[in-house]
């Protein structure tokens, strides 16, 4: 299938596996450098009160025992990994809404009550983190299990 697109957008016909896998490598490596990888500064914060039961972005509701947060700009069920440089904690979250970045500080990420106990946000309002997106292998399956068995 990525051949035979490579051969409609570049003219050319991949004539043996060995070229189609060559092609599939060079469009994963193209795909792993544009992809946002690196990690990003930004502001965390944690949902009110307010929100509990209510509907997320993707169409779950919001549960503050659970390891989820909202972000203006990071894909839908993206996981991150939050650290906070102050106290070196981290959490990984799993993305499962949107902030308003016209209402937000630029790269904020809107984290869960149990996420912002975990990295010592939980009472102190605004706190400088570091966002990292973790790609398949740097998840670990237990932390994404307990995200989804959490009641």
């Amino acid at each position: 299938m990525v051949s035979l697109l490579l051969m409609l957008v570049i003219g050319e016909p991949a004539n043996t596996l060995a070229a189609a896998a060559s092609i599939d490598e060079q469009l994963e490596a193209l795909v792993q450098q544009s992809s946002p990888r690196d990690p990003r500064d930004g502001v965390a914060t944690y949902y009110a009160a307010y929100f509990i039961g209510r509907r997320t972005s993707s169409g779950e509701r919001y549960h503050p025992d659970k390891l989820t947060a909202a972000h203006a700009s990071l894909p839908l069920g993206a996981v991150v990994r939050v650290h906070n440089p102050k106290t070196g904690q981290d959490v990984v979250v799993r993305i499962n809404d949107r902030c308003h970045p016209r209402h937000a500080p630029k790269n904020l990420i809107d984290l869960s009550r149990k996420a912002a106990k975990q990295i010592g946000l939980w009472g102190k309002g605004l706190v400088k983190v570091q966002i990292i997106p973790l790609t398949e292998d740097e998840r670990k399956p237990d932390q994404i299990i307990a995200q989804e068995t959490t009641p």
